[in-house]
């Protein structure tokens, strides 16, 4: 079930929106004016997004400490976008 609240209840009710979170495992999303504002996850939920990420950079640090290869910005964003299309880069 998706949780979506205004913003206003962060600060009017928010031991009942933090139950909300902590106890559905769930995010809930905060509106403005009727229109989305922010997300309000747990920790454990931020890690779950986040630690692969984390994970992959600190094994792209070790790769480059090890290499003497550079590549310039525009040489990795085409082949992130490469992979994000599906297709392989070079």
């Amino acid at each position: 079930m998706m949780h979506i609240r205004p913003v206003s209840d962060l600060r009017n009710k928010y031991p009942e929106i933090e139950e909300t979170v902590l106890k559905s495992g769930e995010p809930v999303f905060l509106t403005k004016n009727g229109y989305g504002s922010m997300v309000l996850l747990s920790l454990e939920q931020y890690a779950a997004l986040t630690d692969d990420v984390e994970i992959a950079l600190d094994e792209a640090d070790r790769a480059a400490r090890l290499s003497d290869t550079r590549y310039s910005g525009e040489e990795v964003f085409s082949r992130v976008r490469g992979r994000i299309r599906g297709r392989k880069a070079l």
